[in-house]
């Protein structure tokens, strides 16, 4: 099938530039982009949209295996779809974890027949994750997998990390820190200060980050790695990655969008749905993230998504999991709470969502929109609004702290590989 994008402001991440053209999309690709098309195709009239590239999300918890009641691989991808997603990362914390190769084929056999975009198999560091015993990367590299991480729990040995580190560089893998010392955060329930105090919650100290981010820096100068920092949070932790950046150490990090939009302050009426780890920090600390996403200390953006059912959020918050819906969300909270407020621009957060979660993945594939390319396509209405309620989500689970709130700025379209992956309704009929 022919699709013809008619009249769409493409913004480009790859150039830095934008402009009104029309895209023809023909056999999985880019075939053209040009002022004005005139060809037999299924036209959609993007005019007064966004024609992004599709998005590309670093840090997604998909839940199956063993948890299917939570998300599927269908129902995780049809949101990321719904999200503008064209490509996620599953990460490997699932039951049981992705730690073999025979794993990895699961996961990617199951998404190329069950998914509805591009899916990408991160493997477990260690066995389990138990952090003691280092998994077959080499077998689960040749099955497909693009990184290793052991996210959900750190590794704490750190000759396991070291030994991990240089199997990564062998193999040519990102490896992806979940930087936390269980120690300092065991029991921890949100950021560790003065309302944490007030409400009477164990808190999660920063220097729980921040000592494993320091850490993990010295190993990763220490063997030449591709070292990828999880959830960044804290001014400290910038701090290290911009001196790690600076000399010239192979480092690159993520933030989510809820610690870019939310503070503790979120959390004061004991929301179960603002309960996620590494917990959301000070006003401060957001302030130091918008400024080191910007600064490009800070990559990109990851959603970390991770859903759970009302059943297990709907309890007292010391037994509720961590952990937030972000797929679905991701953009408009983004656009909502930053682009609509001058705190980034459109062209900065795409970048974000982009063309930069890309180039750590070292694939110049995906990402980008040019003649050529992957048709991976968002379209997005800035103009659209919408009350998010508990019927708003494609995912199984519901645990967004935006639930109740208005958003502005959604996906309307998402083409993967040159099909329409999800529309909404109101949209195309």
């Amino acid at each position: 099938m022919k699709i013809l994008l008619k009249s769409g402001k493409i913004i480009d991440p790859e150039s830095k530039k934008s402009r009104i053209a029309d895209v023809l999309i023909e056999s999985g690709k880019i075939k053209k982009i040009s002022g004005r098309i005139n060809t037999k195709a299924r036209v959609i009239d993007a005019a007064g949209m966004i024609v992004s590239p599709g998005f590309i999300d670093l840090h997604t918890h998909l839940r199956e295996p063993g948890n299917e009641s939570k998300e599927t691989i269908t129902s995780g991808t049809l949101a990321a779809a719904r999200g503008g997603y064209t490509t996620v990362c599953a990460m490997p914390n699932t039951d049981p974890p992705i730690d073999t190769a025979s794993g990895v084929k699961y996961i990617l056999t199951t998404c190329a027949q069950e998914g509805n975009i591009r899916v990408l198999s991160i493997g477990a560091i260690t066995k389990e994750r138990k952090g003691s015993e280092l998994t077959e990367i080499g077998k689960m590299t040749k099955a497909g997998i693009v990184g290793i991480s052991d996210d959900g729990t750190s590794v704490m040995n750190s000759l396991v990390m070291r030994r991990a580190m240089e199997y990564s560089k062998m193999f040519g893998l990102i490896i992806i820190s979940h930087c936390e010392d269980l120690e300092l955060s065991k029991n921890g329930m949100m950021n560790e200060g003065k309302i944490s105090t007030i409400m009477g919650l164990r808190g999660i100290p920063t220097q729980a980050e921040e000592i494993m981010v320091a850490r993990d820096i010295s190993l990763a100068e220490l063997t030449g790695c591709h070292l990828h920092l999880a959830h960044i949070t804290t001014r400290r932790s910038i701090a290290l990655i911009k001196e790690a950046k600076k000399r010239k150490i192979n480092v690159t990090a993520e933030v989510t969008p809820h610690h870019l939009v939310l503070t503790e302050e979120d959390v004061i009426d004991y929301n179960t749905n603002c309960k996620v780890n590494p917990p959301l920090r000070t006003r401060g600390d957001r302030a130091a993230l918008i400024s080191a996403l910007r600064s490009g200390i800070i990559d990109c953006i990851a959603t970390d998504h991770a859903p759970h059912l009302d059943q297990e959020k709907n309890q007292e918050f010391d037994l509720a999991p961590f952990g937030i819906n972000g797929l679905e969300t991701a953009f408009p909270a983004l656009f909502t709470n930053l682009v609509d407020r001058k705190q980034l621009t459109l062209a900065e957060l795409i970048e974000k969502l982009t063309i930069r979660p890309a180039n750590i993945l070292k694939r110049s594939d995906i990402g980008r929109i040019r003649e050529g390319a992957n048709a991976d396509i968002t379209v997005i209405d800035l103009n659209k609004k919408i009350d998010v309620g508990d019927d708003f989500f494609l995912s199984r689970s519901k645990n967004s702290p935006f639930i109740g709130k208005t958003l502005k700025g959604f996906p309307v379209l998402t083409i993967y590989n040159g099909r329409i992956a999800w529309h909404d309704k109101e949209y195309i009929k």
